[in-house]
């Protein structure tokens, strides 16, 4: 295809699900070896629109267009699909083409230096830790070599050294790359224009440049059309208010008061859309639990940790006790265990690591696989609510995570990520507990929230256990000890 051709197009796209319009007469196009930012709100539609492109969905009117109809496009998705758990690596990577590929052992190899992984092909999808799982769906989506690449979110999981492998192909990439990513600095290195999505305006603005400069642009375009706004809502005060005199004077006057009210309709009427910003989370606390007089104090107990090196499982003697009020940070490379550790504690399916009966854990998986998909927001959230079930109590904190009455009648599975991450923070905030092991906090969380999160988890006064590959993040939250897997 020439690098002048429309490869994707959308025309007069109408879309609405349960009742909500997502798109009200979207129209772009995006031409062949574009480089390209999807912004938006959560829940503007960012999945939605991936999903009209691979055909998962189909507008309600309009169309939405790739040329020619035999383009490929593949799509990094966010959870591994239960039906590749029990195959082999190179099985699930096999069902990633349409023909058999003989070079597939090395093709995998490459993708895997992209991603920065080194995974035995023979292995089981399902022995994968969740950080491995998350990489391969990317890699997934690499190594077809598409003529539409969808990436939602590809820096999840990866350390910097990986977000630089990725980058460099990205840069490299001969063909059409459409990115979802809440991080900047990625973003600016390698994009040509953004697509804007308003949750508000049910529209899609389509802007040229590098990330900041499209940011700077949305940015000056807000304020002068607040200013614009400041200036209407002037006039129409005036003619109201000298039409309320003119309208008692009597005879002709009356007519005069019925055009300035006709002028101050038509004036309110010209007031400019202003776009909404996504609201960020106001400060917060999560409480911790109180314990009786008698508790010794000890929380969690290790004994011994499991590591995978060179790419074997290797059990090392470690004596650890994690007490009241000590936050406690998991390091290690990718890959080493540090997921798995976090989830076979969590569970009790440790024999090595135990957490105390008498500790109320809460435990925010980087899947959210914690969640009932199945279950409505609002009665995922009265479950933690085992002192007493307050409505009140109950609505009020899912508000301060951006959670309305609307989204809390919807299945989770209904959420966007972003929504169930705040979820998943609500309910820590409602279950109180003593003890909360966190795998990746950040992943899916809009960067205005962040400061916010890093604040209230600094601050908590119960144990935690942390998992983060974002120094910037983990440098904001009070860290009283380190636990470096790669040096035991």
């Amino acid at each position: 295809m020439s690098n002048n051709s429309v490869v994707l197009r959308f025309s007069d796209v109408n879309f609405a699900f349960d009742r909500k319009v997502i798109f009200d007469e979207v129209n772009f196009s995006v031409r062949d070896n574009s480089k390209i930012a999807l912004m938006g709100q959560n829940g503007a539609g960012k999945s939605t629109l991936f999903k009209m492109i691979t055909g998962e969905l189909k507008p309600n009117e309009g169309g939405v267009f790739v040329t020619p109809e035999d383009a490929t496009v593949a799509v990094s998705k966010q959870v591994m699909d239960p039906k590749y758990l029990d195959g082999t690596v190179r099985e699930y990577f096999e069902s990633a083409f349409n023909e058999k590929k003989y070079e597939l052992d090395k093709l995998i190899k490459d993708i895997f230096e992209v991603v920065n992984i080194d995974i035995d092909v023979t292995k089981k999808v399902r022995e994968l830790s969740g950080g491995q799982q998350a990489r391969m769906l990317l890699a997934h989506a690499l190594i077809q070599g598409p003529d539409i690449l969808l990436l939602d979110e590809p820096t999840n999981n990866l350390d910097q050294e990986g977000i630089g492998h990725l980058t460099a192909f990205l840069v490299m990439y001969p063909k059409t790359c459409i990115v979802i990513s809440h991080d900047a600095e990625f973003l600016n290195v390698f994009t040509d224009g953004v697509l804007y999505l308003d949750a508000f305006m049910r529209k899609v603005e389509q802007y040229t440049g590098n990330y900041h400069d499209v940011v700077e642009e949305i940015t000056a375009r807000v304020k002068k059309e607040q200013l614009l706004n400041v200036r209407a809502e002037k006039d129409i005060k005036r003619l109201k208010a000298q039409a309320g005199v003119f309208a008692h004077k009597g005879g002709k006057l009356r007519s005069v008061a019925k055009k300035m009210r006709e002028a101050a309709a038509e004036a309110e009427e010209g007031k400019v859309d202003v776009r909404k910003e996504d609201k960020t989370i106001p400060k917060f606390t999560i409480p911790a639990q109180e314990f009786e007089p008698s508790f010794n104090g000890k929380l969690v107990e290790i004994n011994e940790v499991s590591l995978i090196k060179d790419g074997e499982v290797k059990t090392k003697k470690f004596d650890y006790v994690l007490r009241k009020n000590i936050h406690l940070l998991i390091a290690g490379p990718n890959g080493i265990g540090k997921s798995t550790f976090l989830e076979t504690l969590a569970s009790g399916d440790s024999k090595s690591a135990t957490i105390a009966p008498a500790v109320t854990v809460g435990y925010y998986r980087q899947d959210f696989s914690t969640l009932d998909f199945n279950q409505k927001a609002y009665d995922s959230l009265m479950d933690m609510m085992t002192d007493e079930q307050d409505d009140q109590v109950l609505r009020a904190t899912a508000a301060r995570f951006l959670l309305d009455g609307s989204l809390l009648d919807k299945e989770i599975k209904y959420l966007s990520e972003g929504q169930k991450g705040l979820l998943s923070f609500a309910r820590l905030v409602l279950q109180k507990p003593g003890l909360i092991i966190l795998d990746e906090p950040t992943n899916h969380i809009n960067f205005r929230h962040l400061p916010m999160i890093a604040a209230a988890l600094d601050e908590y006064k119960g144990a935690m256990i942390l998992v983060s590959h974002i120094p910037e993040f983990v440098d904001q939250i009070r860290i009283n000890e380190v636990l470096d897997l790669n040096s035991i």
